[in-house]
């Protein structure tokens, strides 16, 4: 009997799962994908929110201020790219000074600090590229922009490195409620071709966590699953703008955003399509020029330098609100269901709470030899001549460059395979160390990546994946070498 499965290895999982790591608990997660951050947590805006957006006394509010704070603590712990570069919400016409007003109202009733209104002579100092139009803007100091994929792993590794288990490429098909002759209450988990019997579930299977949910509740939920499209545009446009410049929200969203990202690139999105299928992720030309034509709105001539597109899917509840806690129907299974925007600012502080109420429920005690911090992958790209030396000293790998637009050696490549919970495919490796996310989009360094992860992995290059799930780029050799 286990005392707690976590079902989803995203970044609410995984911030749930560093959070419990610091109790004596026998804590495992299952994902179905091949890695972690393989869902929703790797196709965002990686946008840390500062919370003037939610209705009051919301669990979006709550969470997104309270998850704000601690991603400013936690990147320095666990040592993930973060930057507060600020928030400007853009008033594009007279009319919309009202909106701008009452966000600022919202924000401050959500306990924002720093707000204030930017007039129009100000912003174009502040941003010499945004919209003639932009009449005067919402000014947010405490939002920020972050890697969403290194905040994730960095959650995942502490985890593990406290003791949590991972389980990937397993899907849990099966969730029943049971009870002891005690007349306790305790979970039986189908997840491939085994059952887990646990004390405590964690539901943080994104998209999916209304089918978790609805296992075991007969208080029904629903989650529709909402496309985000987005275009990342060259480092040669990463300095058009210095603040994530949103537009006054709609219904459907936050609306296109423009902002620079913490690796300095140039991202503009996402829409806000309605989608049927929990896994379409495919972008569509129309989508695209919508994201493009949304996005000149923020700004004056928009740069066409995309590199890459990509969309993601955000798990919209019908009630409209995060669902975070103990089904009442359900004793020891905890929801983290509906978790769209800001869950990503959210996620740390969904962590906590989910822990002191799980803690709390098992009665566990705090660990005396818990690690609060860890150490991320050292990057060439960003180190001091002083620090690549010291680098190159320990290991001449990291002196040998495999990702020429990213700048990552093979030292790298080889440090993110062979870590706590190392990359087993090649977009593992792009998430830890960024190899293949620059303007030739792998065109260069795929071909030596491949060949680390097989000699690592002790596999043939012909089993090595994309992304899991038989993603195979080679299918056999045309001759054998000579």
């Amino acid at each position: 009997m286990r005392d707690v499965i976590i079902i989803g290895a995203g970044v609410i999982g995984s911030a749930t799962a560093r959070e419990l790591s610091r109790y004596d608990l026998d804590v495992l997660v299952i994902e179905k994908e091949s890695d972690v951050c393989e869902g929703t947590s790797k196709a965002n805006s990686g946008i840390v929110h500062s919370g003037y957006d939610a209705m009051p006394g919301t669990l979006k509010a709550r969470f997104n201020v309270e998850g704000n704070l601690l991603i400013h603590k936690l990147s320095k712990e666990l040592d993930f790219p973060f930057k507060e570069n600020g928030s400007l919400i853009l008033a594009l016409e007279e009319e919309g000074r009202k909106g701008v007003e009452e966000l600022m109202e919202r924000g401050i009733k959500n306990g924002v600090p720093g707000l204030r209104i930017v007039e129009k002579e100000e912003l174009r100092q502040t941003e010499p590229n945004v919209s003639e139009n932009a009449v005067c803007a919402l000014y947010a100091p405490t939002g920020g922009i972050v890697c969403p994929f290194g905040m994730n792993i960095a959650f995942a590794e502490n985890a593990a490195d406290n003791g949590v288990g991972f389980i990937f490429d397993t899907e849990v098909t099966d969730i029943r409620k049971e009870e002891s002759e005690s007349g306790d209450i305790y979970y039986k988990v189908t997840a491939g071709d085994e059952v887990y019997e646990t004390k405590i579930v964690v539901n943080a299977a994104g998209v999916y966590s209304d089918v978790m949910h609805n296992m075991v509740s007969g208080k029904k939920i629903h989650i529709t699953p909402r496309k985000g499209q987005y275009c990342l545009m060259d480092k040669t446009a990463g300095g058009y703008v210095s603040h994530t410049l949103f537009q006054i929200p709609t219904k459907a969203g936050k609306g296109v955003l423009v902002t620079p990202t913490v690796h300095g690139n140039l991202m503009c999105g996402p829409t806000a399509d309605g989608a049927d299928d929990c896994e379409d992720t495919a972008t569509t030309e129309a989508g695209l020029a919508a994201v493009m034509s949304r996005g000149s709105l923020s700004v004056m001539n928009l740069p066409r330098v995309t590199i890459t597109s990509f969309a993601g899917l955000r798990a919209h509840e019908d009630g409209g609100d995060f669902i975070v806690g103990e089904a009442q129907d359900a004793p020891g299974f905890f929801d983290a269901a509906g978790i769209e925007s800001p869950g990503l600012t959210a996620a740390p502080a969904i962590g906590v709470y989910l822990a002191d109420l799980i803690s709390g429920k098992l009665g566990a005690s705090e660990k005396t030899d818990f690690i609060a911090t860890r150490k991320g992958i050292p990057g060439v790209a960003e180190a001091s001549d002083e620090e690549r030396a010291a680098l190159i000293k320990e290991d001449p790998l990291y002196s040998k460059v495999v990702c020429r637009c990213e700048l990552v050696t093979e030292g790298e490549i080889r440090n993110a395979i062979t870590r706590t919970l190392g990359a087993r495919t090649v977009d593992g490796v792009k998430r830890r160390t960024r190899a293949g996310m620059g303007r030739c989009q792998a065109g260069f360094c795929l071909a030596r990546t491949v060949p680390i992860l097989a000699e690592l992995l002790g596999k043939s290059e012909e089993e090595i994946e994309k992304s899991g799930h038989g993603s195979y780029y080679l299918d056999g050799k045309i001759k054998e070498t000579l």
